[in-house]
């Protein structure tokens, strides 16, 4: 019988800031194609013809338990390409103990900071 590999420990790196402690969850991309239907003569049915990634296919969302001002720094950043996310995950298999390391880079911009409720004691 074999295990599934669980993510143990995990960390977020925005550009070099560290945010080990800090992040508290990770939403990582969902990777979806955009594909188009095309039937050309002689064929019986419809093949699916792709055409890249899906509007959005390589968001990510990010929680950490409190403010940081660095985010708000990178919210007004002019270029496609300004805000680097770097995803470092452990995935282990408790039958076997193997660890599988993963790591995801995305760049792009801010599109949204929601600080939530601002509570006096409470996570924010």
């Amino acid at each position: 019988m074999a295990l599934p590999r669980k993510l143990k420990n995990m960390n977020l790196f925005n550009d070099v800031e560290n945010y080990l402690g800090i992040v508290e969850e990770v939403t990582l991309p969902k990777l979806t194609r955009k594909l188009e239907g095309y039937r050309g003569g002689g064929m019986n049915g419809e093949a699916q013809i792709d055409l890249g990634l899906d509007r959005g296919a390589l968001d990510m969302e990010i929680t950490l338990g409190g403010g940081e001002a660095q985010l708000y720094k990178q919210w007004g950043i002019a270029t496609i390409d300004g805000v680097l996310l770097r995803f470092c995950g452990a995935y282990q298999r408790d039958d076997t103990g193997d660890v599988t390391a993963v790591e995801i880079v995305v760049r792009g911009r801010l599109a949204e900071i929601d600080p939530g409720n601002a509570k006096s004691g409470d996570n924010s």
